[in-house]
Parts: structure tokens; C-alpha cells; sequence
């Protein structure tokens, strides 16, 4: 396995910023490996729904069914579905980095805006980036 290293952040957009960038963007969906210990489910993903609604559950299911048939992810578990604070960070890479911020500090310290999350570990073939070269990747669904 492949050491990870540290996804480097120059700085961070401010609220106004992530708005804009997040125009017309649909989603974003984001892989990185799972702990260790979680050899049936080895990547962490995390989807990011353009919204600050509270979907009602049986909608915020079906969704979470599309997006695992559509990247045939198998084995969901420790699966967490709700408003969260996310930020964005500018680094070296193409696109900007989504932040799903948990700790008290960082929400008051990193400019963010409320997003419709969608975390857990899972397993996929899709993500062989995450799963085998222990790499953090993201990519960005845009409306048509």
C-alpha cells in the first residue's frame, strides 16, 4: 500500500465564494480509504447534495440507492445522512476540495455553508484510487 499524503490547502473560499462556485453544480462526490480496520469496507464516501433542504427520508433513500447502483457501490455501512457544514479549500489539484466540517473549531474558523451529506464506508471497483493507493479523490456533477 501506498503512503497517502497530506492534501496540501492554500487557502480557503469564503461564503460568498462557495456559492458562486457552487452554481450549478448537482453534487459531489468524494472517495478516500477507510480506516484500516475496515478491511470488507475500505473507502470512506462522502456525497455532497447542492442543498441545504432537509429531503424527506424515503427521498433522501432513494437518492442514496441511485448514487450506489449508478458507481456499483456495494456493502454500505456507518451511513449518516444530514445538514452538515461544509467548507472548500484551494490547493494544487483542479478542482476545489469539499471540507465536511465536525469539529466546533473548524466550523467558527472555516468560512462554510450548509449542504445535504451523505457519509459512510463502502466498497467499489470504481474506486480503486482510494481502495489501493490510499488516494483522496472528489469529482463534481454539474446540472445540465
Amino acid at each position: 500500500m501506498h503512503e497517502a499524503k497530506a492534501i496540501k490547502t492554500l487557502k480557503y473560499l469564503k461564503v460568498k465564494e462557495i456559492q458562486k462556485h457552487l452554481k450549478n453544480v448537482e453534487y459531489i462526490i468524494m472517495a478516500a480509504p477507510s480506516p484500516d480496520h475496515f478491511k470488507d469496507n475500505p473507502i470512506h464516501f462522502s456525497i455532497f447534495l447542492n442543498t441545504s433542504e432537509n429531503i424527506a427520508k424515503n427521498i433522501q433513500e432513494e437518492i442514496f440507492n441511485k448514487f450506489l447502483k449508478d458507481n456499483e457501490i456495494v456493502n454500505p455501512i456507518e451511513i449518516m445522512s444530514q445538514i452538515m457544514p461544509v467548507g472548500f479549500s484551494e490547493g494544487t489539484q483542479d478542482t476545489l476540495m469539499p471540507l465536511l466540517l465536525v469539529k466546533q473549531e473548524d466550523m467558527k474558523q472555516i468560512p462554510n455553508i450548509p449542504m445535504l451529506v451523505m457519509d459512510f464506508l463502502a466498497n467499489s471497483e470504481n474506486f480503486n484510487q482510494a481502495k489501493i493507493d490510499s488516494l483522496t479523490g472528489w469529482t463534481y456533477s454539474y446540472n445540465k
